[in-house]
């Protein structure tokens, strides 16, 4: 499946942003899908993954409390709102899917990716 990711943008610190994932071809309602993000230098990093159903949610401890993953399978769509913004989410986010119950934290159990989309927060 082709994902894009989009939403990004740059907003100052303690502001909000909320990206969208979607299928550009295909669809995206039969998986988990996964948000990651990788800043300069730095690793690739999980940030929330969602379940096929919406029922499970899982969020990095980074992120936990002030972003929240959702999806809309009528839309064909997975959200990540982001409030409280500060500095250290800038990078740039991933969607990502993954078929069958894997560990939704692990970049390695998703099979298609997004081009990602840019945040950047100002201090």
């Amino acid at each position: 499946v082709q994902l894009q990711a989009s939403g990004g943008g740059l907003v100052q610190t303690g502001g909000s942003l909320r990206l969208s994932c979607a299928a550009a071809e295909g669809t995206i309602v039969i998986y988990t899908v996964g948000w990651f993000r990788q800043a300069p230098g730095k690793e690739r990093e999980f940030v929330a993954a969602i379940s096929r159903s919406g029922a499970q949610k899982t969020y990095s401890d980074s992120v936990k409390g002030h972003f929240t993953i959702s999806r809309y399978n009528a839309e064909d769509k997975v959200y990540l709102q982001m409030n409280s913004l500060n500095p250290e989410d800038t990078a740039v986010y991933y969607c990502a899917v993954q078929w069958g119950r894997r560990d939704p934290m692990n970049p390695n159990e998703y099979s298609d990716w997004g081009q990602g989309t840019q945040v950047t927060v100002s201090s």
